[in-house]
């Protein structure tokens, strides 16, 4: 049986993971996504166990103690991780999971996953990137200049990704990374024990 894949969905504050991610969990209904758990406050709209698990620091200081977590990274000065507990279980059955995670854990994970596969999404521009997270509706002058400047230096991060996409439009971004995700599934080495099975007499 064909070992399931491990999706990683990276880009720089602002590019729309979130959005595609969602739009991608709507037209794959069998995708696994694995929620991250982080100790920022959640912003409107979201949901506990749903978006992300909001907790505490000194509960994520004894989740790292306990070796519950995949990869994890202090970001904007809050701490982020991905919960390892199911996400193994799940790609051995043949299942997809699907990870949105920022740059450095994405990094992170790379090193330990290497045959996962590394999605960058990008924004068409700067000026839409700028409009974008102006638009969360959340970002003080201070802080969105700092996730601005910040972005900008995470994008010249993607050329360690696998692939890009560029997040023109949400339908579009999903379109090609649904074209990934069969063309992965197509490559040889994920597919051995087909040469196996048919040669083994």
């Amino acid at each position: 049986m064909q070992k399931g894949l491990l999706l990683v969905v990276s880009g720089a504050s602002g590019t729309g993971k979130g959005t595609v991610c969602k739009k991608l969990l709507e037209e794959i209904p069998t995708l696994f996504y694995s929620i991250s758990a982080t100790t920022r406050q959640p912003r409107i709209g979201e949901t506990d166990g749903v978006e992300y698990f909001f907790i505490s620091v000194d509960e994520f200081k004894n989740w790292i103690a306990e070796e519950k977590f995949l990869e994890y990274a202090e970001v904007y000065g809050n701490f982020y991780g991905t919960p390892i507990h199911k996400i193994e279980e799940r790609l051995q059955r043949g299942e997809d999971v699907l990870l949105e995670i920022d740059i450095q854990g994405a990094l992170n994970v790379m090193k330990k996953r290497p045959d996962g596969v590394y999605i960058f999404l990008l924004p068409p521009s700067l000026e839409e990137l700028a409009n974008r997270i102006n638009g969360r509706g959340s970002e003080s002058p201070e802080t969105f200049s700092r996730r601005f400047n910040a972005a900008k230096n995470e994008i010249a991060v993607g050329e360690k990704y696998q692939y890009v996409v560029v997040n023109d439009t949400v339908d579009a971004a999903v379109e090609k990374i649904k074209s990934i995700i069969a063309a992965e599934r197509c490559k040889v080495k994920r597919n051995e024990f087909l040469f196996e099975k048919l040669l083994e007499n």
